[in-house]
């Protein structure tokens, strides 16, 4: 190669070099940004175990997911709760997803912990500030829904309430099998009643994105109320023919609103 050329490739080469050096990498080169941790609130008469296919289902997908226990005492002491949990177990960016009452819980939760980027409703209320559960759901006649039981230290007036057995099928897990709706009517966690008569706080969703899984056969959360709710949230809206344990009979459906939240933050 003679002298001119050779200095000519060197040149480029060492244009080529500093480009390299100095230039962002492209999309294809850059790495991926860790994923988003996965962290769900269960309802009331419910547990973490509620999620287990859900969770099975992101871990497989590369996910950290994270059921938080809910108290179910009272929505302020429920959401210091959560929020303490999300403090001390996650770092990086989180998904916060709440089912049901979990959904109160979240929206009240989730604005104390600059790390959560996105909200996922599942059958869930999303209160506005000033609202209760109770005062969502419109009231209704308590004793043909709830067994009450006391419980020791309560405060004036509150008890503990169960879905009724006999009601509990139907109305909660209408597409589960018999057996299985049975089995979690007899393995339901209680919620105080102050719980659902506590008013909300500001909520998160008006500073964050959020998804909301509509249950169109709820019988416990109409539908109608849960898209009112959705909307005044601005959120991303799915629906799915599903009881109010949607993330137990259409466990996909879930995962998917929720992988789309995820994708959203990365």
């Amino acid at each position: 190669m003679n002298p001119l050329r050779r200095r000519g490739v060197m040149i480029a080469l060492a244009v080529l070099a500093l480009f390299a050096l100095g230039a962002p990498a492209s999309a294809a080169s850059r790495p991926d940004r860790p994923k988003p941790t996965i962290v769900l609130v269960h309802g009331a008469w419910a547990d973490a175990s509620s999620w287990s296919d859900v969770t099975g289902r992101l871990q497989r997908l590369g996910y950290t997911v994270l059921a938080a226990p809910n108290p179910l005492r009272g929505l302020r002491s429920d959401a210091a709760y959560l929020s303490a949990f999300l403090a001390q177990r996650t770092s990086g960016p989180v998904v916060l997803v709440g089912h049901s009452y979990g959904g109160a819980v979240v929206t009240n939760a989730a604005g104390t912990d600059p790390d959560v980027k996105a909200l996922v409703y599942v059958n869930a209320f999303a209160p506005d500030e000033g609202e209760t559960v109770l005062g969502l759901q419109g009231g209704g006649d308590p004793s043909a829904l709830f067994d009450v039981v006391a419980y020791p230290g309560a405060p004036a007036g509150d008890v503990d309430l169960y879905i009724k057995q006999s009601v509990f099928p139907q109305a909660f897990a209408g597409d589960l099998p018999a057996a299985t709706a049975a089995r979690l009517a007899a393995e339901q966690r209680p919620i105080a009643l102050s719980a659902l008569q506590e008013p909300s706080g500001p909520p998160a969703w008006k500073t964050l994105p959020s998804w909301y899984l509509v249950g169109t056969k709820d019988g416990i959360l109409p539908p109608s109320l849960q898209v009112t709710m959705a909307n005044r949230a601005h959120s991303h809206i799915t629906k799915v023919a599903a009881s109010h344990l949607s993330m137990l009979s259409r466990p996909q459906a879930v995962v998917d609103v929720i992988v789309a939240a995820a994708k959203s933050v990365r």
